[in-house]
């Protein structure tokens, strides 16, 4: 499960060393997570980080064949942390040292920074292989922090991108070497710590708006 630990003024989030899936149970330790770093007072900056072969595997499907009739209310729920990860009144930085795919990769993209392994793993939406439609409010996220061409070529192929080459797509600001995944993460977290607090949140609260807005629709989250 998540858990949360703070070195100075940087928050880092580790989200697990298994699949890391979003299960409710995940889902809601992330939010407390969150909780617990919104509330916190001065300056501060927010690393999530993994252990393990993944960073995240998107939605727990396993979970979703024995509860479907809560599908509507898990999707809603996941968008919501989505929402409030993008909201986030400080800056946060991804450290992606494995895989993430589906959810996870929007997960990513949810953060101001993101830094991957170059040489092992993949970022991929594999939404369009395995026949589920983006939500509006996912397909308004990765428009609203991918390039044009490139939300295009990762949403409508569902190509793997490793870490070079999502470097090259702009999906990720760096791909580094494994040992300095996370140490690059919290390099870029601690410069920035200072800009933590209600301006910060305002500006993205208004460069991110319809996205936010498609995000936290919970009476139809399926579009």
């Amino acid at each position: 499960m998540p858990t949360l630990d703070r070195q100075d003024n940087v928050f880092v989030l580790d989200l697990g060393d298994g699949e890391n899936r979003f299960n409710p149970d995940w889902t809601a330790a992330v939010d407390a997570a969150l909780n617990e770093v919104e509330k916190a007072d001065g300056p501060r900056a927010l690393v999530t980080a993994a252990g393990g072969k993944f960073y995240s595997n998107g939605l727990d499907l396993d979970w979703l064949s024995t509860h479907a009739e809560q599908y509507q209310g898990y999707i809603a729920a996941v968008q919501q942390l989505f929402a409030r990860l993008l909201s986030l009144p400080m800056i946060t930085v991804a450290a992606v040292q494995g895989h993430a795919f589906a959810a996870g990769a929007m997960f990513t993209l949810a953060h101001d920074f993101r830094i991957m392994r170059a040489d092992r793993g993949f970022w991929c939406l594999p939404e369009v292989d395995i026949n589920v439609p983006f939500t509006p409010g996912m397909a308004a996220l990765m428009q609203a922090r991918l390039h044009p061409q490139t939300a295009h070529e990762a949403m409508l192929t569902g190509r793997r991108y490793g870490g070079t080459d999502a470097e090259t797509a702009r999906i990720v600001d760096h791909a580094v070497t494994e040992d300095a995944v996370r140490t690059t993460a919290l390099e870029i977290a601690r410069t920035h710590t200072a800009k933590a607090g209600d301006t910060l949140g305002t500006i993205k609260a208004r460069m991110y708006a319809p996205a936010l807005t498609a995000l936290r629709d919970t009476t139809n989250p399926l579009g």
